[in-house]
């Protein structure tokens, strides 16, 4: 089903990217259209204002010349001055301006022409008027030539004026044609965007459905696994716990079978050795040997007893579980030279529990022979009344519990006897530290099983 949205979703995807393609094309043609009208429309608003300032200036020329001409005074004459010195600045101006528009320009060029001329006529009559010739200047003033001139100008000025209104107003049509282009492209290209939306929240919608059908599948079958997971964990404890129970049957069953049938005969070749040395006192060698085997027998039966103990510590069922840890902890001392320090309070335990402890002191202490390399060590069992603290500390080097786990499969097995009996086991170490066993479990309480 995922696979089957992945063509639509390509489709809208490209429909978007060709609609955002299209509005940035339309975007970038109308602003080229409209910033070249705008610039038509400033050249030609320009060109009016050019046309109209030079004929002004002309006009005022015309007025100080007059003015001038009838007076002879020079500050009528300061007009004209500076009035025709601007013509020929908005000449250049409008040669600029008109520089790529042919008919402009020789439009131009005939005003140029014209303008020249008047100002020729009336620079004429003012060196006439200067120089004192009443009668020349006076014929000038009354001929036609400047009137023509002048109706020329205005006559030229007024086309030009009107092509750059023409300019104008096909600016004004350009730009506003180039928004309503805008206006359509934009609405194209964003139903364009609204068909793409639509598309993708289709293909949305139909992979967050697929999406939420998968995550259940996936959570029925990790419910699944994890059901199966926790009846596995459960035989699996189950059968932990049967083999631990067989396992200290099959101690005791030994520890017996050792007591009963390897210690009769150890005894009786004990006896038989005592009487033996009695009747051979007059052999010096044999006497000596019989010592020696007298030794080797008392070893055995240590060894029997050693091996007795460490199988089923009888301790526990005739001295208690603070006599028997103590006895244990002092052989551990003498064997390994570690200093053993012991705070055992009297506690109520059922025997299973008591068993419990007993093997968790022992697989403490063996660890810290084997791995510790530690100079000091603790056994400290509280009382609190509804419960029991067990632990079991060193000052060896210590280990990282997350990564480094030496003895893992004994810690495993300490902690499986401990939670078998409704306890907990906290292991706390760090490297150079030393470990720390720490286990709490119920005071007269009676497990479903005995673990040992």
């Amino acid at each position: 089903m995922r696979w089957l949205a992945f063509p639509k979703m390509a489709l809208s995807l490209t429909l978007a990217t060709l609609a955002a393609l299209v509005l940035v094309g339309i975007n970038e043609a109308g602003y080229r259209q409209s910033r070249q009208a705008l610039e038509e429309v400033s050249d030609a608003q320009r060109a009016r204002v050019v046309l109209n300032l030079m004929l002004q200036n002309i006009l005022d020329a015309e007025t100080g010349q007059r003015g001038y001409l009838l007076t002879g005074e020079p500050r009528y004459r300061e007009p004209y001055d500076a009035a025709v010195k601007q013509v020929d600045g908005h000449l250049a101006a409008l040669q600029l301006l008109y520089a790529n528009r042919p008919n402009q320009l020789a439009q131009l060029n005939q005003l140029a022409k014209h303008v020249s001329k008047k100002l020729a006529e009336m620079d004429m009559s003012v060196r006439l008027r200067q120089s004192g010739n009443e009668d020349a200047w006076k014929f000038v003033i009354t001929t036609d030539v400047g009137r023509e001139e002048m109706d020329a100008i205005r006559n030229e000025v007024g086309d030009l004026v009107a092509l750059s209104s023409d300019e104008l107003t096909r600016g004004q049509l350009q730009v506003v044609k180039s928004l309503r282009f805008a206006r359509i492209g934009i609405a194209i290209v964003a139903l364009a965007a609204l068909v793409a939306f639509y598309l993708y929240l289709r293909q949305t919608h139909a992979l967050r459905q697929s999406g939420e059908r998968q995550q259940q599948a996936l959570e029925l079958e990790r419910n699944a696994l994890e059901d199966e997971v926790r009846e596995r964990t459960a035989t699996l404890a189950e059968l932990a716990t049967h083999l631990q129970q067989v396992r200290e049957t099959e101690r005791g069953f030994l520890a017996r079978e050792l007591h009963d049938e390897l210690g009769s005969l150890l005894t009786a070749a004990k006896l038989d050795v005592a009487r033996l040395k009695s009747r051979m006192t007059d052999l010096p060698d044999a006497i000596q040997r019989l010592q020696h085997l007298n030794e080797l027998l008392n070893s055995g039966i240590a060894l029997k007893r050693r091996i007795i103990e460490d199988l089923r510590p009888s301790s526990l069922s005739n001295l208690g579980l603070v006599a028997s840890l103590e006895i244990l902890g002092r052989e551990f001392a003498e064997r390994s030279n570690i200093e053993i320090e012991m705070v055992l309070e009297p506690v109520e335990l059922n025997e299973a529990n008591q068993l419990t402890v007993y093997r968790m002191v022992q697989e403490g202490l063996t660890n810290i022979g084997k791995y510790a390399h530690a100079t000091e060590a603790s056994i400290v069992m509280k009382n609190y009344g509804n419960h029991v603290v067990v632990e079991v500390t060193d000052n060896g080097k210590g280990f990282d519990t997350q990564h480094n786990r030496p003895s893992s499969h004994g810690l495993a097995g300490m902690r499986h006897r401990v939670e078998a009996a409704k306890g907990r086991l906290t292991v706390t170490s760090k490297q150079g530290q030393g470990t720390r066993l720490s286990a709490v479990l119920p005071a007269n309480s009676v497990p479903s099983t005995a673990v040992a």
